[in-house]
């Protein structure tokens, strides 16, 4: 029975990593359908982007949902601080493509088998988001605020 059930992980896991395509970022190249891109390199590697930049993978899916589905799910691994366990290098810290695929395609599997409540981890994530952007802005209307006082005042 424990062999039965090895089988059907493995094909479950195949069928993930078909859908759930990792690849080296090219600029040359043009991209089409549903990605986003994950940064590889220093101590932030894991984190989803919604722009390129020079050292990042990208993430190719299936549908919108699953793009969305996967954007969150390296958005909750890298705040978790779960790609540190694989990052190699001493002077600049990087993840390999393999390392990423193996732990997001690992992720997704589980996030898959508790779809409910991995969509209210989600929920969370994305009001914690909205509160943060408040929060900056706030801060920087008090910074603006600090600087007008005394340009009012007249103090320079």
């Amino acid at each position: 029975m424990g062999d039965a059930r090895s089988a059907a992980s493995i094909i479950i896991n195949a069928h993930t990593m078909r859908s759930v395509q990792l690849k080296t970022f090219n600029k040359n190249f043009n991209y089409e359908g549903h990605y986003f891109f994950i940064l590889n390199k220093g101590m932030n590697s894991g984190k989803p982007l919604k722009n390129a930049c020079a050292n990042c993978f990208i993430c190719l899916a299936d549908s919108e949902e699953q793009k969305e589905q996967l954007y969150w799910l390296c958005y909750g691994l890298w705040h978790s601080k779960a790609f540190h366990y694989y990052l190699k290098g001493s002077v600049i810290p990087y993840i390999s493509i393999d390392e990423l695929n193996q732990c997001l395609s690992k992720s997704f599997l589980k996030s898959n088998e508790n779809k409910q409540e991995f969509e209210k981890a989600i929920q969370l994530f994305k009001h914690l988001e909205k509160l943060e952007i408040q929060f900056e802005k706030n801060l920087q209307l008090i910074k603006d605020t600090r600087r007008a006082i005394f340009y009012k005042r007249s103090f320079l």
